[in-house]
C-alpha cells in the first residue's frame, strides 16, 4: 500500500482562507494524514499544509488541471467548502477496488443537476459531486482526468460536473459511488438519520463561500450551517410544495408530486 494524502485546490484569498480552515478541521479528527495545496498565491504564516504547489494558469476549475499531479498513491480531493466532522476511517482502501469514488450530487429534480452536454443519461443516473473526489494513482485516471479536462474546455467552460457526467456514462472506467456521509450536502438529512444509519464525516455546504457571494455573513460551524439550511427548507417548502420526501405540517401531502418551480433560489 502507498502512501495516502488529502488535497484541495484554491484561487484566490478568500479560498485559500477556506482551505486553511477545511484542512484544520481534517487534522483535528485526521492527525498525521498528509495534506497538500495547490494555489496561486501565499498562505497564512500557520497553515496546515505539508505541501504547498503552484498552479501555473489559474482558473476557476483549476482542480482539472491539478488532480493528476498529487504526489499520494490514493488522494482524496476535497473543495475548500468543507468541514471534516470525524476520521476518514478506511475511506482510502476504497481507492484498491475502484480508480474513482465520488457521491451522488442533490437536487437531483433539478434540470441544473440532470443536466448533461453531449450524451442524454436516465433520470437515474444524474451528476456526481466533484466537491469529494477519491481516486487512485495510474495511467488510467490519468487519461481519465485529461479528458475531463478536453470534453470542459470544448464545452465551453461550463460546470465541470456536466462533462464528468456525460464522461462517466461513455467511460468503462470503475467507479463507486459514495455514501452521502463522505459529501453531507444537507445538514437537515441529520434530523432522519437514527443512530446506526451513518457516521457523518464530511460535510460540504455553499454555505461556508456565502461571505464570498455576497449572501450574508461567513459561518465556520455546523451548528450555524444547520440553522441556515432548515430555515432555507421551510422557506423553499412554501415555495414550491411539489417536492418529494417527508411533508412539513400545514403542507397539503397530496400536492408533493407537482412540478418544481427551479427559479426559486432557497440557498441549498
Amino acid at each position: 500500500m502507498g502512501q495516502d494524502g488529502v488535497i484541495f485546490v484554491a484561487v484566490g484569498n478568500g479560498y485559500r482562507d477556506l482551505a486553511c480552515q477545511a484542512a484544520a478541521s481534517l487534522a483535528m479528527s485526521n492527525p498525521g494524514l498528509p495534506v497538500d495545496i495547490f494555489t496561486d498565491g501565499p498562505l497564512p504564516p500557520h497553515h496546515v499544509f505539508d505541501q504547498v504547489h503552484p498552479i501555473p494558469a489559474p482558473h476557476p476549475r483549476a482542480k482539472l488541471d491539478c488532480f493528476a499531479r498529487s504526489r499520494f498513491d490514493r488522494t482524496l480531493y476535497l473543495d475548500a467548502d468543507v468541514l471534516v466532522l470525524g476520521p476518514l476511517g478506511d475511506l482510502f482502501s476504497v481507492a484498491d477496488r475502484f480508480p474513482l469514488a465520488m457521491a451522488h450530487d442533490v437536487r437531483r429534480r433539478s434540470p441544473l443537476v440532470r443536466q448533461g452536454h453531449a450524451a442524454e443519461t436516465p433520470y437515474a443516473f444524474p451528476q456526481l459531486n466533484s466537491g469529494v473526489l477519491l481516486y487512485r494513482r495510474g495511467e488510467e485516471t490519468a487519461a481519465f482526468f485529461a479528458e475531463w479536462k478536453r470534453r470542459y474546455d470544448a464545452a465551453g467552460h461550463l460546470r465541470d460536473q456536466i462533462t464528468l457526467k456525460d464522461l462517466l456514462w461513455d467511460s468503462d472506467i470503475r467507479f463507486y459511488v459514495l455514501p452521502p456521509e463522505f459529501n453531507l450536502r444537507r445538514t437537515p438529512m441529520l434530523d432522519a438519520w437514527e443512530p446506526l444509519d451513518a457516521r457523518p464525516t464530511i460535510l460540504h455546504s455553499h454555505r461556508l463561500l456565502q461571505h464570498l457571494r455576497g449572501r450574508g455573513q461567513r459561518v465556520t460551524t455546523v451548528e450555524e450551517i444547520a440553522a441556515l439550511e432548515r430555515e432555507a427548507l421551510g422557506r423553499e417548502w412554501q415555495a414550491h410544495v411539489g417536492h418529494p420526501g417527508p411533508v412539513p405540517a400545514g403542507i397539503d401531502p397530496a400536492a408533493r408530486f407537482g412540478d418544481v418551480d427551479e427559479s426559486f433560489d432557497s440557498g441549498l
